[in-house]
């Protein structure tokens, strides 16, 4: 079948357009007046990535115009609820900007409640500011949109292009129109890629007919790291997983009914069962435990404890709080901007939150970089602030020549949430734009022979299809290929059981990873063989492939630890850094106890040699407490 191709030469390339591609798209204009700044997005940039419906809150604020937090503080929190794994030198880089970025959403008419005490941002909590965001993505969207020279929506990108005479260096990427089917080459000087996380790679405990509802965006399918594992970046805490505790079946957010309206939780007994396991979490993590708010992972660790110990169900006593018309309204407002969804369930199981407790259970796990984890690609960090082997040039930019990245594609950076994201964006833009100023007689050249080459694969599904259609058993089996949600099916699956998923409480082992990536690699067989009928189902295929891309990558960096203990996957780990030999393995344990904590870093590349510049360690902090104790033993 013949198609058209398009070409489109740009000098940055922005992939995605969520926050962190609009925080992009911004600051490279604003840097780069001259420059050609193309961004290409799936969907459609009023309402894509993880907020296109909308968030009621502002997640990450210092406050520093009212002396409430500084950039310092804020380090200190990532780092906490993080038990050390964080790269600190990103975390106060994002910290320091960031309340410019909420101030410039207020300018462009984002509604920011004000407390009528003080005339402040009324605050949810310490680092979070309460908003009306029904429409947050498309105000921030149009700032993304007037600042690109072009916009192409409903281009999915599917691969990115390297350079032809320097093979780690960034040449542009590859996509299709998911409406007509073009094939589309961008070809530019440097590209960002602020896709998104990975949703749907492990078995979510909405199935059947709730099928599809998940708790980050269902359309993030892990595109972040399934984009640059392939050009050979070097990626770090991959096995870093996010799980979190929500409302029951709708995954409706907790944030507000904890920080702002106070609601507590306890087991079915009516049991603080969280004060009463401090101390068995203390004699595991010592210092940890003893962190205000506690560690998100630890505090999922109680309630698992408590629900295997068949004190379940857990409860969050909505009905204690909902004390007047003010806290009710802020309490529903909380769902109708970001999950409406839960007040649905809510009232399809009779529950009104105002006269009887809500449950609560834990989500799946997911793989991303911007919200409470650090997955990604590493990345040089800020001049000012980063240390030498931290800092190769260009803030934001990956191991890859020109590759920069923001939002879920970066990792080591936790709480980042939306401003976090845009303003993550904002300083890849600008780095991106002094790299293509530098590099401006130097332009890098696609392999036409690669372009042909990754045609081929886009269509392939629909070739695939189109030749076994005519052989089909029953249903929807056909002997000659597997269509793409069978292929997604049996990834969750395989990655549920094995890999540390609900149904297996997420732990897992030595013997359980081993067989993940037998079962992984027998799966990358079958999805050669993908078929799809349309293209709204070629949308989906390449996907799968971006879905195993970084499943595999986190069965190998879970399989480098000797010690699993139950927990949400972040807990109770140990320390290792990377050599061009191997993993190197440092252990470290608590005074008085033998288990092994949660302060580690596994940076693993595909292949066997390393491009770039590998840390020592990981988290800054980590650097002098390592070389003491070394020296010590």
């Amino acid at each position: 079948m013949a198609r058209r191709t398009r070409f489109v030469d740009s000098d940055i390339l922005i992939v995605g357009g969520g926050f962190g591609g609009c925080g992009a798209a911004y600051e490279s204009r604003y840097w780069g007046r001259d420059l050609k700044i193309v961004l290409v997005e799936k969907a459609n940039i009023e309402r894509s990535g993880a907020v296109a419906q909308g968030l009621s809150a502002i997640n990450c604020y210092m406050g520093m115009q009212w002396g409430e937090n500084q950039p310092e503080d804020f380090v200190r929190y990532a780092r906490g609820d993080l038990m050390g794994l964080v790269r600190e030198d990103l975390v106060y880089d994002i910290a320091r900007h960031v309340d410019s970025t909420v101030h410039m959403f207020e300018e462009w008419g984002l509604p920011i409640i004000k407390d009528p005490r003080t005339g402040r941002y009324l605050r949810e909590g310490k680092w979070q500011i309460m908003i009306h965001g029904e429409s947050y993505k498309p105000i921030v969207a149009e700032a993304a949109r007037k600042s690109a020279t072009e916009v192409y929506n409903r281009i999915m990108v599917t691969h990115l292009l390297m350079d032809k005479a320097r093979p780690n260096r960034i040449a542009g990427a590859v996509g299709f129109n998911v409406r007509n089917g073009e094939f589309y080459v961008f070809r530019a000087k440097a590209v960002i890629v602020g896709a998104g996380g990975g949703s749907h790679i492990y078995r979510p405990r909405s199935v059947g007919e709730g099928m599809g509802r998940t708790w980050y965006a269902p359309w993030s399918t892990a595109s972040a790291y399934g984009l640059l594992i392939p050009t050979g970046a070097t990626m770090t805490q991959m096995e870093n997983k996010i799980v979190l505790t929500r409302f029951k079946d709708g995954y409706g957010p907790v944030g507000a009914w904890f920080l702002l309206l106070k609601a507590h939780v306890t087991n079915a007994a009516g049991e603080m069962y969280e004060a009463a396991r401090f101390d068995e979490i203390k004699a595991r993590v010592g210092k940890y435990a003893e962190i205000h708010p506690m560690p998100t992972c630890l505090r999922n660790h109680s309630l698992l404890e408590e629900v295997k110990a068949g004190k379940g169900p857990i409860y969050m006593h909505t009905q204690q709080v909902l004390d007047t018309k003010e806290k009710e309204e802020i309490g529903w407002e909380d769902f109708l901007d970001m999950t409406i969804g839960q007040a649905v369930v809510w009232a399809s199981q009779n529950v009104d939150p105002k006269d009887r407790p809500s449950e609560l259970i834990t989500s799946e796990p997911y793989i991303m970089g911007s919200h409470a984890t650090c997955s990604g690609a590493w990345a040089s960090g800020p001049e000012d602030c980063a240390p030498q082997d931290y800092q190769w040039g260009y803030n934001r930019m990956t191991t890859v020549q020109g590759l920069f990245g923001a939002g879920d594609t970066i990792g080591g950076s936790a709480h980042k949430f939306s401003a976090g994201s845009f303003t993550e964006g904002r300083l890849a833009g600008k780095a991106a734009v002094g790299y293509v100023i530098d590099m401006k007689a130097d332009a890098p050249q696609v392999d036409e022979a690669q372009i042909k080459k990754l045609e081929q694969t886009v269509f392939k599904p629909l070739e695939n299809y189109r030749i076994g259609r005519n052989e089909i058993v029953a249903g929807t089996v056909a002997p000659s290929y597997i269509s793409p949600l069978q292929g997604l099916q049996r990834l969750e699956k395989l990655m549920d059981e094995y890999v540390g998923g609900y149904s297996m409480f997420y732990v897992t082992s030595e013997p359980l990873l081993n067989r993940s990536l037998e079962l992984l690699s027998m799966l990358k067989e079958d999805f050669e063989h993908i078929g799809a009928e349309d293209l709204h189902q070629t949308t989906t295929a390449p996907t799968i492939p971006s879905w195993t891309t970084p499943s595999g990558m986190c069965s190998r960096h879970l399989n480098t630890m000797p010690t699993r203990l139950s927990g949400t996957c972040r807990s109770f780990l140990f320390t290792t850094s990377f050599s061009q030999r191997g993993f190197v393995t440092d252990f470290r344990t608590l005074a008085g106890n033998a288990s092994l904590i949660a302060s580690r870093v596994s940076v693993w590349r595909q292949g066997s040699e390393s491009k770039g510049r590998p840390p020592a360690v990981f988290a800054m902090s980590f650097i002098r407490r390592a070389t003491a104790a070394k020296a010590r033993r």
